[in-house]
């Protein structure tokens, strides 16, 4: 089985959630097909995220910090625990509003991975 659209694995995620219903370890009849889908399923969402989709780079640092947050999986207040600063200070960071101290510099190359080149550039 394989799954070309959006439409497909939708389809084939709600058909998955049928069968999850239905118990399957009850029903070894039913595991078969479960199993086909769960690979059909697994197949495509690799296929998805290696799609080649252009990466639009940040091109502000306060955009990097929040493009590096997102990739993290971060809430705000989890990156001002990180890089040590208070919520509110990353917070007016982030919109512009302040700007970034050496220190705070330093703790975006070493926890966040940001060149210290895009940080000189761009701070």
């Amino acid at each position: 089985m394989l799954l070309n659209t959006p439409q497909e694995y939708r389809d084939a995620l709600r058909q998955f959630d049928e069968l999850l219903a239905q118990d399957i370890d009850a029903n070894p009849s039913l595991q078969a097909p479960a199993r086909a889908l769960a690979e059909a399923i697994q197949e495509y969402e690799i296929r998805v995220e290696e799609a080649p989709f252009p990466i639009v780079r940040p091109t502000t640092l306060p955009a990097m910090i929040e493009f590096k947050r997102q990739q993290r999986q971060l809430k705000q207040k989890e990156l001002a625990q990180l890089l040590e600063v208070p919520a509110g200070r990353l917070s007016q960071i982030l919109s512009g509003k302040r700007r970034v101290t050496m220190d705070l510099a330093r703790k975006l190359y070493e926890r966040l991975d940001i060149s210290p080149e895009f940080i000189l550039k761009t701070a």
